[in-house]
């Protein structure tokens, strides 16, 4: 711009680069103003008196013509100041704050500056993709692209947000979240021991039975562990409390283990309602979905139909929930089945020609209940802060309890499997939620809480939840998330929680008391995880889900939840649990991952398991521990893929039988298959000796001096308890304690970390001295400090000492060292309870623990696990 006087010009020559900077920006920002001499026409006459009133009319034209300088100086001031702005807004920072992602991030910027520093932004220019558009009637939608992709599997109600945040994988058909990617090992235990964590576990399935009272007894003690109290007992019927107890084949306990479920009995005082919605006192013996009936069809409308003076004499109906793992769901349901005809045919056959026909219903519910699990001391104080039951609710008991919840602090002072049935209103509402706080009284010495609100009753376990007919219209919320905001930003005050209405959902639920607690006293050092396992009917999983975690609830998946049945010394269905068909199925899975892994890598890289003398590195050889098979004959049925030398291929090509190939191959599959189709019942299989029954029934083999004797007597005394009749000949007493298992738990003497499918070995009396040498030395002894008696021995033992595997090792961040479950044949047991009496140990029982890919054999103590 060109200097306006002479003198300017002279001046600005004297000038800097910044001071000539500054008079540009000066000079562009400034508005020239016009003098009064430049002024003419009409303008010069116009004067305004405050004293009079203004003029009635204006005229524009004249007004504009007079004020066209200003005018025109405005719009060049504000052109002249934009294009000579060569400051940006994140220029204007100070040295210290600017950032090179401020340029093309708005958030990088201070607050003051962001609106400013936005307009300035560029436009983000998007290629425009050419792309075919789809007819309105081809148009795929989002929920038949998300239901293309569950062709194979299943997904949760929280799938989208599980996936966002979790590794996934597909576990027993269902897409289920495995562990978080953030690193929360750690996290999740301390959520578990002081806090609170959340596992969706809506994948276990439930299985509801409709019938007489005392037909369902017959079934469930025809396939649940005798030795257990039993499901049909007084404490269980009354609904309660949820039955916790081992399921088996009918008629077959206690061989053929299948699972532990548990079973909920829907309260006595609750109306037992049929699929109609009115009381019914039979039923059909139907399955939705799986199979034939398992009894004679449903009546006519004609014969259902009874006459005013006919009195209706059939049993009540009862009606039972199964909660079981989806694993080994079809074989619970098929065994439930086969249980219900034959104690419907042993009925008939029994009862007189004129008494009414009794019926069983055997229904599937797995898509239309939702359970979460919720573990830690905290649980209490979220659910509190998170439902809101209804008010309509008249029962003394639970307002008694549901006061006495915000107070306690750990549900492991309520009694065990305690259920408590309720409606509570949507939780979208009040969201977002508030945590409950315990007030705790220092002056009292009395507990806060009472005797009759923490004792388990028929009215305080009623709920709605089992009435079909209220049950399945819930599965479709009647009002989505977009409508509550809605009605939320009308609120006159904001963030002030929704009222609810008549038409607002009323969901009812029930919370079950959870504990992992091993029952043996030997492993109290193990501290117990108690809980909440809370049922609500489909379509409910996102709402309660979202306003649970925003209390500050962590969220595990299948790793954290193992990992809190592993801290309380609790064995974990199915990794724990060997003879079972799920465990089968998942140590198949478990050796196909590892081997392919290992056969990837270079031999160089990997360990070499030949030797280090492991003769089953990915799989557990139960019948090899248990003399049942040589290692030669379970070589020959599986692939040795140990062996580093392979079958050479001739390098001549000559002319080979195809076809003879061909029919050997088949033949040899065909034998395998029958095999694996009609297996020999007389020969002996591994059966898992597990639950109370542990300690009585070694104590009966003991006391006896045939030990195999004693425990098929008490097998039998407690199959008698429950009308079963004697183990027949066909399972000989010698077979049934050659093949038992008992699960352990190990505890490291000293260092030491066991991993899973770590060998266990029998000492011999000598190692045994070592090894209480070891154990008797201080935890913080220096190892170079001891001397050679005290070392751990890293010579590899033979193979025929082996006498266990473990199923589960880690570190226990609990117990605060090595800690391990494991199983090893009863006979083993016996012989290291000698061993240690003949030592003069007592009941100190060792062992020699090994890792796969270690040569280190360390000292373990032994502990029967009875849980």
């Amino acid at each position: 711009m060109a200097p306006k006087r002479k003198g300017d010009e002279q001046q600005a020559q004297h000038l800097t680069g910044k001071d000539k900077k500054k008079q540009k920006l000066a000079s562009a920002r400034t508005i020239p103003v016009q003098t009064p001499s430049a002024v003419a026409g009409p303008s010069k006459t116009v004067r305004f008196d405050g004293a009079k009133p203004l003029p009635g009319s204006l005229d524009v034209e004249r007004f504009a013509e007079a004020r066209a300088f200003e005018i025109n100086a405005m719009h060049t001031a504000m052109s002249s100041a934009r294009d000579n702005a060569t400051h940006r807004a994140w220029q204007q920072l100070p040295r210290h704050l600017r950032r090179r992602a401020a340029s093309h991030d708005v958030r990088r910027v201070p607050v003051r500056l962001r609106e400013k520093a936005r307009a300035e932004m560029d436009p983000v220019k998007h290629k425009k993709k050419n792309l075919p558009k789809r007819g309105k009637a081809k148009r795929i939608s989002r929920t038949e692209t998300f239901l293309k992709r569950q062709q194979d599997k299943t997904w949760l109600e929280t799938h989208l947000w599980h996936a966002k945040r979790m590794h996934m994988d597909n576990i027993w058909g269902y897409r289920l979240a495995v562990q978080p990617t953030e690193k929360s090992f750690r996290p999740s235990h301390r959520a578990a021991v002081h806090g609170s964590i959340l596992h969706d576990a809506s994948y276990h399935g439930i299985i509801e039975l409709k019938g007489p009272e005392d037909i369902l007894r017959m079934i469930l003690e025809s396939c649940c562990d005798a030795s257990a109290p039993s499901p049909g007992a007084k404490r269980f019927v009354n609904g309660t409390r949820a039955c916790d107890i081992h399921f088996y084949k009918r008629g077959a306990y206690p061989l053929d283990l299948i699972a532990p479920v548990t079973v909920i009995w829907q309260p006595v005082n609750g109306p037992a309602k049929g699929p109609s919605g009115s009381e019914n006192s039979s039923g059909g013996v139907e399955a939705e979905g799986a199979g034939p009936s398992t009894g004679r069809k449903r009546k006519g409308k004609s014969q259902q139909k009874a006459s005013p003076s006919t009195i209706d004499i059939s049993p009540p109906t009862r009606l039972l929930w199964i909660k079981v793992h989806p694993s080994i769901f079809h074989e619970v349901y098929i065994e439930l089945r086969d249980a219900a005809s034959f104690a419907l045919e042993t009925v008939k056959k029994s009862s007189q020609s004129d008494e009414p026909e009794l019926t069983v219903e055997i229904a599937d519910l797995r898509t239309k209940l939702n359970i979460f699990e919720i573990m830690g001391p905290k649980s209490s104080q979220i659910i509190r802060g998170v439902l809101r039951p209804v008010l309509d609710d008249k029962r003394e008991e639970l307002k008694k309890f549901w006061h006495a919840l915000g107070d306690l602090q750990t549900t492991a002072s309520l009694p065990r499997n305690m259920i408590i049935g309720m409606k509570v209103h949507d939780p979208r509402l009040t969201f977002p939620p508030n945590n409950a706080k315990v007030h705790v009284d220092i002056n009292s010495a009395s507990p806060s809480l009472s005797t009759a609100s923490l004792f388990p009753t028929s009215i305080l376990a009623q709920s709605e939840i089992w009435d079909e007919t209220i049950r399945d219209p819930l599965m479709n919320p009647r009002y989505k998330k977009k409508d509550l905001d809605d009605r939320r930003s009308k609120n006159a005050i904001p963030g002030t929680p929704l009222q609810a209405t008549q038409k607002d959902d009323r969901i009812p639920i029930l919370l079950i008391q959870r504990s992992l607690e091993p029952l043996s006293t030997e492993s109290s050092h193990s501290p117990g995880l108690h809980g909440w396992t809370v049922i609500l009917p489909a379509g409910w999983s996102m709402p309660f889900f979202s306003s649970l975690i925003h209390t500050g609830t962590r969220v595990g998946g299948q790793r954290e939840r193992a990992a809190q049945h592993f801290e309380a010394s609790h064995p974990n269905f199915p990794t724990d649990y060997p003879t079972t068909e799920a465990y089968e199925d998942y140590a198949e899975k478990r050796e196909e991952e590892e081997r392919s892994r290992w056969e990837r890598k270079p031999p160089a890289k990997r360990v070499n398991y030949p030797k280090l003398g492991i003769r089953s590195p990915w799989r557990a050889d139960w019948e090899v521990v248990l003399g049942l098979t040589t290692p030669d004959e379970q070589n020959e049925n599986g692939d040795n893929a140990m062996d580093e030398s392979e079958d050479l291929v001739p390098a001549q090509r000559e002319a080979l039988d195809l076809q003879a190939i061909s029919n050997a191959t088949s033949l040899v599959e065909t034998e395998k298959q029958h095999d694996n189709e009609f297996p020999d019942s007389n020969q002996p299989r591994p059966w898992l000796l597990q639950g109370s029954a542990v300690v009585p029934a070694l104590d009966a083999a003991a006391s006896t001096l045939i030990r195999s004797t004693g425990l098929v007597h008490y097998f039998n005394s407690q199959r008698a308890k429950r009308g079963l009749e004697s183990l027949d000949f066909s399972h000989k007493a010698e077979d049934i304690w050659k093949t038992a298992l008992v699960m352990v738990k190990l505890r490291m003497c000293g260092r030491g970390k066991p991993d899973d499918l770590a060998v266990l070995y029998r000492l011999t009396d000598e190692e045994w001295r070592k090894a209480m040498l070891v154990a008797q030395k201080p935890s913080d002894m220096n190892l170079d400090d001891e001397d050679e008696e005290g070392r751990p021995s890293d010579v590899i033992p033979p193979e025929e000492s082996i006498i266990g595997y473990v199923t589960a090792g880690n570190f226990s961040l609990s117990v605060g060292e090595g800690h391990a479950i494991g199983c090893l044949p009863v006979s083993e047991l016996f012989d290291i309870k000698e061993q240690a009496k003949r030592l003069g140990q007592g009941s100190s029982m060792l062992v020699n623990m090994r890792n796969r890919d270690g040569l280190i054999c360390r000292p373990a103590y032994l502990d029967v696990l009875d849980c």
